[in-house]
């Protein structure tokens, strides 16, 4: 495996032994998806506490929710424990600029939606809200729109490969790239997009839900591999 340190998230988990599983895996950083408008979490906040202490420091920790108030977002943050949260509904830029003046360390990641309805997920949007947050954000997640269930994220659907590209080309900060992303598309979304990292969730799972340790090892092999093979 690649002694490169990359940003490889895979978000969703059931139970602390499958923590520590994609953890043993190779993953980088693990998302914790609360709070959703949409899906229901795969575990409860109280459980998604236990989880991030029985990890210790053995991967990041990241909360992903689509809450818009930033001291409520840094009051389940500090509750959890997390080292980083993913932005993913639509907090208003000052709350934004809030979280980031009141907690400075913490990992913040800015999701753009492509694909949305309403004009927010067109490329020229996306890079319009981009730049306004850039200066209090560590990075960009793009991930995908889902017309049937309305979900903006965790959809299994892959979005435009070329907006991200475009946009992780013309950011100022790393991009991550998510959004329908397996073991047997990633290589090939790496090559695309030429992101800073990648996330993976539902394309990692069994037909019951849970992470398959098969495809989470696959994922990671392949994604190191692929971001490896970029040139600066």
């Amino acid at each position: 495996m690649a002694t490169t340190q990359h940003f490889i998230q895979v978000a969703g988990v059931k139970s602390l032994a499958e923590a520590r599983m994609i953890k043993a895996c190779g993953a980088t950083h693990l998302g914790l998806p609360l709070r959703l408008p949409v899906h229901t979490p795969d575990v409860s906040e109280d459980e998604a506490r236990d989880i991030v202490l029985g990890l210790g420091k053995a991967i990041r920790t990241v909360l992903i929710t689509y809450q818009t108030d930033a001291q409520e977002t840094l009051n389940l943050c500090r509750f959890l424990g997390v080292s980083g949260v993913q932005l993913h509904g639509a907090m208003p830029l000052g709350e934004v600029r809030l979280l980031r003046q009141a907690a400075p360390k913490l990992l913040v990641i800015k999701s753009l939606v492509v694909g949305t309805p309403d004009g927010t997920g067109d490329e020229t949007a996306l890079l319009a809200a981009a730049r306004e947050h850039a200066p209090f954000v560590d990075a960009f997640l793009t991930d995908t729109f889902d017309p049937a269930s309305r979900a903006s994220g965790a959809t299994g659907k892959v979005h435009d490969w070329v907006v991200s590209r475009r946009l992780a080309a013309a950011l100022t900060r790393p991009l991550i790239l998510a959004g329908g992303l397996t073991p047997d598309n990633v290589a090939r979304a790496v090559a695309a997009v030429r992101p800073a990292g990648v996330d993976a969730h539902t394309g990692l799972e069994d037909l019951a839900g849970n992470k398959d340790e098969g495809l989470v090892r696959r994922f990671v092999a392949e994604a190191h591999a692929a971001l490896d093979a970029l040139t600066p």
